[in-house]
């Protein structure tokens, strides 16, 4: 049975919530998108723990399905090293922006004359906000 009939039976608990969490979401989309395009450093952060969760999902997907490499069965990698990494780099990556907060955020190279000739940017490189 799925874990989340489990939980409840009434489904339009389950709708109402899923709504609700779209909602939250879609609200704060846009400041959370503002803040990683003005920090290269959490792009690459985020790109980071998007390959660290996609090998996470493909050893799971190979401790179920019992695949064997080299003659050993692939063992289960447990979740806690998975969240301790990504906290730690968060956390890392938080103290480094405080300690960087007095200054300006560095652009990756080309952005700007891009935005300049795609009118996003003025001439002092500041972002239009729509």
């Amino acid at each position: 049975m799925n874990k989340a009939l489990k939980l409840t039976k009434d489904i339009m608990v389950m709708i109402i919530a899923v709504v609700i969490s779209v909602l939250i979401m879609m609200a704060f989309a846009g400041p959370v998108g503002k803040f990683v395009n003005d920090h290269p450093t959490i792009q690459m952060l985020g790109l980071a723990f998007l390959l660290l969760i996609g090998f996470m999902l493909i050893a799971e997907a190979a401790h179920l399905g019992h695949v064997r490499i080299a003659g050993s069965e692939v063992g289960e990698v447990p979740k806690g090293y998975l969240y301790f990494s990504i906290a730690f780099s968060l956390l890392v990556e938080f103290l480094n922006l405080r300690l960087r907060k007095k200054r300006e955020p560095i652009q990756l190279h080309g952005i700007s004359e891009q935005g300049k000739s795609e009118g996003v940017f003025d001439h002092q490189g500041k972002q239009h906000m729509k």
